[in-house]
């Protein structure tokens, strides 16, 4: 039988210096971890990364890649166009291959004590793993982002679940459970606020698409704006139908949609042939980027 396999999808603040990448990643690499796919975008000033391995392979690859992140980004210099509160933003587990979630929500909130209590970070615990109700979305949690965040501490409101009741230099830090989700961008020829009002409209807080979440900002180096998407349920609203829904969005606004990207992995059943081609999907590789082609890999 098979071992099961746990994932993790750490995000980290930085997407320009390619020395701090590097030195994340080579920490994200531990015994029974492997890391299978990283992507920096200069633009958000980001790095995605995706690590597959065993239980504790995934812990300590996490809490590893924290602790080199917070000693070499400073969030007080960061900006970017994706909005962020941490040096590690987010770090949500997922299972894989015969995981139940239940596993992953208790390796959420074992990695998120492990954080405060080891590094001394401010610790949110979302989606699945949330302790709070509200604090089951990320956008919530992440509102106003690292300086709105600091500031509504230092109120003493939003205060974190786990670790200190104040944000430092390194930020705080997201942890939690969920599904595998599709990260979706769609690029247009509009400016920064027709994208957020488009992004306003499909998204499923606001009335849209189900299972859809959005945020619109300007890209200045490509001289366009996006619309950037979680499709928390693909099964639900595919990458089609939110392509669909935003094709028809830009053109009420006379704009079209230049190209589209896939941020991270996919599950196979999410993108077909078919459907890359319909989306103008740009930079996909379907051998490197599909969740299951890289399972026995990890295995």
């Amino acid at each position: 039988m098979a071992d099961p396999i746990f994932g993790v999808v750490p995000n980290f603040s930085e997407g320009r210096r390619a020395d701090v990448m590097d030195a994340i990643c080579d920490a994200l690499q531990v015994p029974g971890a492997h890391l299978v796919y990283r992507q920096a975008d200069a633009d958000h000033n980001r790095l995605d990364t995706t690590v597959l391995g065993s239980r504790d392979g995934v812990r300590r690859a996490a809490v590893s890649a924290a602790r080199v992140a917070a000693g070499l980004i400073d969030m007080e210099q960061h900006r970017g166009g994706h909005p962020r509160m941490g040096a590690t933003d987010v770090i949500p587990f997922m299972p894989v291959r015969d995981v139940e979630m239940t596993s992953c929500i208790e390796l959420a909130r074992e990695v998120g004590a492990e954080l405060a209590d080891s590094l001394d970070l401010p610790v949110y615990l979302y989606d699945q793993a949330a302790l709070l109700p509200d604090r089951r979305s990320l956008a919530v949690v992440r509102k106003g982002e690292y300086e709105g965040l600091r500031e509504a501490v230092a109120k003493g409101e939003r205060l974190p679940d786990l670790g200190p009741h104040a944000i430092g230099s390194a930020g705080a830090t997201a942890v939690g459970a969920r599904v595998p989700l599709v990260a979706f961008n769609a690029y247009l020829t509009v400016d920064e606020d027709a994208a957020k009002d488009i992004a306003r409209t499909i998204r499923e807080s606001s009335g849209g698409l189900p299972a859809v979440r959005a945020i619109g900002f300007a890209v200045p180096e490509r001289g366009c704006s996006t619309v950037s998407m979680n499709l928390v349920d693909f099964t639900t609203t595919g990458v089609r139908a939110a392509y669909d829904a935003v094709v028809a969005q830009a053109e009420a606004r006379d704009a079209e949609v230049l190209d589209t990207e896939i941020v991270g992995l996919v599950p196979e059943a999410a993108l077909s042939p078919d459907d890359a081609e319909h989306v103008r999907l740009r930079g996909f590789d379907r051998a490197t980027r599909v969740l299951e082609r890289l399972i026995e890999e990890a295995s």
